[in-house]
């Protein structure tokens, strides 16, 4: 009876064994995932931080920032990373990339604070500060615009039961999740920044809802057109990616334990 009990003691307990398992799990995946690809993911992240402060366009109901240049490219990582590894690997870089961008937007605000004797680095000081509502609404309006093209894009592929790998299935897949996924992340982004916190932080400037809803709108169409443009690029990675067995060690891992 006592040596059952200490048997039970030295058990690792539920929670433990998941935090084992996810851990073996991403240790697998950033093994397996090309480089190439999480570099551009996690750059394009980065960079959508500081492009963000230059304005394209400014209307009433049409507001285009500088990151819609690079956007694409990040919705475009996950599309295939979704596509050849599933939903779950491309939330697990989602998530990765999204805590890089936080400490590089840590080490660009200690640079923007250090005294500097020369004026020309004002504007310079102001791109790199950042302001932390931007920060806190881009960063939540990231991860779920993650996981809602993500699921869409597998959900999606999924329909595809006769040529699931064609180019006809890359595209729908693509193309719906990217604008459903780039509308959230707009909208979210908008609702959180200006209707949320410029009210208060920036002497009453707000949107409203309408507002909101039209530049998420106009966004996420602008957005498609760049991944329609960059998408055949996508679609040669992953077919190349299937033919070369990319992956194949994460990929017999997540058959064998889920």
């Amino acid at each position: 009876m006592i040596n059952e009990n200490a048997h039970l003691k030295q058990r690792p307990s539920k929670a433990v064994s998941w935090l084992r398992r996810e851990r073996e799990e991403t240790a697998i995946l950033l093994r397996c995932v090309p480089a190439t690809v999480v570099a551009l993911f996690v750059t394009s992240i980065v960079c959508m931080n500081l492009l963000a402060n230059k304005t394209l366009v400014q209307t009433e109901y049409i507001a285009l920032d500088g990151g819609i240049l690079i956007s694409w490219m990040s919705f475009m990582c996950m599309d295939v990373i979704t596509k050849h590894f599933g939903p779950r690997a491309s939330n697990k870089i989602a998530v990765l990339a999204a805590v890089i961008n936080l400490f590089a937007s840590l080490v660009f605000y200690i640079a923007s604070i250090i005294p500097s004797d020369a004026d020309d680095y004002t504007a310079l000081n102001g791109i790199l500060g950042g302001t932390w509502f931007i920060l806190l609404g881009s960063t939540v309006a990231f991860l779920i615009s993650a996981l809602v093209n993500n699921f869409l894009n597998w959900a999606i592929g999924s329909a595809f039961k006769k040529n699931p790998d064609g180019r006809l299935a890359f595209a729908a897949r693509t193309y719906i999740s990217t604008f459903i996924g780039q509308f959230a992340d707009n909208l979210i982004f908008a609702l959180i920044v200006f209707v949320g916190f410029a009210p208060i932080f920036w002497d009453g400037f707000s949107w409203t809802v309408p507002q909101c809803v039209a530049c998420a709108l106009t966004g996420a169409a602008a957005e498609l057109a760049m991944e329609v443009v960059f998408s055949p690029f996508g679609y040669r990675l992953v077919t190349k990616w299937k033919e070369s067995d990319v992956g194949s060690e994460y990929l017999s891992y997540i058959r064998r334990e889920h």
